[in-house]
């Protein structure tokens, strides 16, 4: 069994003797990020503990009739929702600690957001994959031991990647062999006794479902939290470190755009639909601020042509963020997105505007239209740069007229001013953005810059100055487009490789027990012929021959001859083992393939998609009888439940803060994936 953690710190990328396992980062180093992680844990189980309490009383709230008993309850609601409340801030505040995730070379720009990894409890697959083992594939799951303890290294690993490609590389890894792993150990037909237990990265609240696809949803949310971290890591006071943060925040929101596509209906706020795309959006924002930062990083010349430009790019800044901030504050996103972020959206959009007004005034006042320039193209130039130009003015005879160009310089500045006050505002308010030094230092300097330029215009004809500051188009040059993640690149070796090959050895398929067939044959006559690829199977049997009389049927799969396994041996191989017995006895064990009607469960976890704040741990009760599908819903059931037959039973009310509500529910038939059984009832 590999050793699933290094034994200090974040230690170099290593593979394994075999190839096929990294390593990850020992939770027990004391580095900010780890105290960070472990502050998340706690706050789990704080909110996991409030959450219980809360669906107690809400469940005796809707049992009893006593006034006197709902009165109290409702006053215990009243505490459970405030210290959830509380709760939630404090997973904010971890949410918005940039400076653990910054790099510390960097002394003058403006944080970047990075997402948590999700927190995940430990699953011990020992039990249900050996019984599945010896069930299904009629193997000694005692040989598979070693297969299993490398898994659960793996998944343990994850839990702690390294903030580098390695780290990405093992998540992906582990991604890929759960590919392998649902395609060999979970079948359609019923649940496997597994349940993944994963933690929302904004709320808290836990989601437990018994079903793979929340765990390989999760892991890939995790990816691209990984890029998120390895992003905001990059020195951005080079090249080179810019280049790398453009590229990991494009990939991160890359992943979360193929987990939003592929992985429909995942029951977390955080995996969300809405969430993904205001995540995407957001990580597409900080690429675009990257490649301004590295445009304007050899220095900003004040000359007209490079000031038109950049005042493009950065108004194109400010645009995005905008675009980020309204998405942030549509429902059902706005009550679950931590509201630091929304602000620092605010700020940036604000600030970004503001220098872009700054630059086209730095144009207007500064450079007058010299006898050897060229009109035209400035004329042109400046016109891109506006949507319209104030009433009563025309760029040729702006350029021209060093009153009109003063003017219209100044409301720039002034717009610019008003800008910088609104951001400066804005941070003010917000308790953990105002706690960011690095952002007050920079919105500071930027607005004492703009309030210096302004200082330096004339003054005396101010009360003609009635011109308004007219909009400016944003444009860039640098196209800013998610990457597709390439799993494919990453190579990984099935762990149960010895199971036999994927496409005939799968969870789908049903099989008798291996039979042992002895054959005395003649010369080159064994009775049957071999097709196929791994595994080899009978074909032309002769019905009188000797093979068939100890029971060989037509289309038997041959899986070991003389004792060694020929799974993964072709025609050619297994007729050469028959070969070398020579005129001894053949002994070879063969499987057939049973049918495979049997229904799908009818059980599997889902959640309420028109509801707000009803995600929740799901009700461990299960039952065995079939559903009545006539039978109506029930009134309350607006939280994760099971489907069950015959009779419905409410799952535990575990969620968020919340209004106690009496209207009915709407009954909808989703599934939280798509693999999920289309029978479970959705409220």
């Amino acid at each position: 069994m590999t050793d699933a953690l290094s034994p200090r710190g974040c230690q170099p990328a290593e593979l394994a003797e075999d190839g096929y396992f990294r390593k990850g980062c020992n939770p027990l180093a004391e580095t900010g990020r780890s105290k960070l992680q472990n502050q998340r844990a706690a706050l789990n189980q704080q909110i996991l503990r409030a959450v219980r309490m809360r669906a107690g009383a809400e469940n005796l709230l809707r049992a009893t009739t006593n006034n006197k008993v709902r009165e109290q309850v409702l006053l215990e609601l009243s505490f459970v929702n405030s210290d959830l409340q509380i709760l939630k801030e404090e997973l904010e505040g971890l949410n918005i600690s940039v400076e653990v995730y910054r790099n510390s070379e960097e002394t003058f720009s403006i944080p970047l957001v990075p997402l948590g990894l999700k927190e995940t409890k430990e699953v011990d697959f020992t039990l249900p994959l050996k019984d599945f083992i010896l069930e299904h594939y009629s193997e000694d799951s005692s040989e598979y031991e070693d297969e299993i303890a490398d898994l659960m290294d793996l998944r343990q690993a994850c839990r702690t990647p390294s903030r580098d490609e390695a780290g990405i590389e093992m998540l992906i890894s582990y991604f890929l062999q759960l590919g392998y792993v649902e395609n060999r150990f979970f079948p359609p037909t019923r649940h496997m006794g597994v349940l993944f237990t994963w933690y929302d990265s904004f709320t808290g609240v836990p989601v437990c479902q018994p079903n793979l696809l929340l765990e390989k949803a999760s892991i890939l949310f995790n990816i691209g939290a990984l890029y998120t971290q390895i992003g905001t890591r990059c020195n951005r006071q080079t090249q080179a470190g810019l280049e790398n943060a453009v590229d990991a925040f494009q990939r991160a929101a890359g992943v979360l755009s193929y987990l939003k596509e592929t992985f429909t209906h995942t029951p977390s706020y955080d995996m969300s639909p809405a969430m993904l795309n205001v995540l995407v959006k957001m990580m597409l924002a900080q690429a675009q601020e990257c490649v301004f930062e590295q445009i304007g990083l050899p220095g900003i010349r004040n000359e007209f042509f490079t000031l038109v430009k950049m005042t493009q790019e950065v108004a194109k800044v400010g645009e995005v963020y905008m675009l980020v901030n309204t998405a942030m504050n549509q429902e059902p996103v706005k009550e679950n997105i931590p509201y630091s972020w929304s602000k620092l959206a605010q700020i940036k959009s604000d600030h970004y505007k503001a220098l872009a007004h700054y630059f086209i005034a730095t144009i207007l006042c500064d450079h007058e239209l010299q006898p050897g320039d060229d009109e035209d193209q400035q004329e042109k130039a400046l016109s891109q740069v506006y949507d319209y130009v104030p009433e009563g003015l025309m760029v040729l005879t702006v350029l021209k007229d060093k009153v009109q160009r003063k003017q219209l310089g100044k409301a720039h500045l002034r717009k610019a001013i008003i800008y910088h006050e609104e951001a400066l505002r804005v941070c003010g308010l917000c308790k953990k953005l105002r706690n960011i030094d690095v952002l007050q230092e920079v919105l500071t300097a930027a607005h004492k810059r703009s309030l210096l330029k302004y200082a330096q215009q004339e003054t005396e004809d101010d009360f003609l100055s009635l011109i308004q500051a007219p909009d400016i188009l944003p444009k860039t040059e640098h196209k800013i487009e998610t990457i597709a993640p390439q799993l494919s690149k990453v190579k990984v070796k099935d762990f149960f490789h010895r199971l036999g090959p994927l496409t005939v050895f799968s969870a789908k398929q049903r099989w008798t027990a291996p039979r042992t067939i002895n054959i005395h044959h003649k010369a080159g006559d064994l009775g049957f012929s071999l097709k196929g690829g791994s595994p080899v199977q009978i074909y032309c049997l002769d019905p009188t021959c000797s093979a068939a009389l100890m029971g060989l049927r037509e289309g038997d799969y041959i899986v070991s001859v003389g004792g060694v396994d020929c799974k993964w041996l072709g025609v050619n191989e297994v007729l050469e083992k028959f070969r070398n017995v020579g005129e001894q006895p053949i002994e070879f064990e063969v499987i057939s393939c049973q049918d495979t009607t049997a229904s799908v469960h009818s059980k599997s976890a889902t959640y309420s998609v028109g509801m707000q704040k009803t995600y929740s741990l799901i009700c461990l009760a299960m039952e065995e009888d079939k559903i009545d599908q006539t039978k109506k819903a029930p009134l309350k059931l607006p939280f994760l439940s099971w489907g069950t037959k015959n009779r419905q039973k409410a799952a535990s009310t575990l969620c968020l803060p919340s209004a106690v509500a009496g209207s009915s529910q709407v009954k909808k038939k989703l599934s939280p994936f798509t693999l999920l059984n289309t029978e479970s009832s959705l409220y």
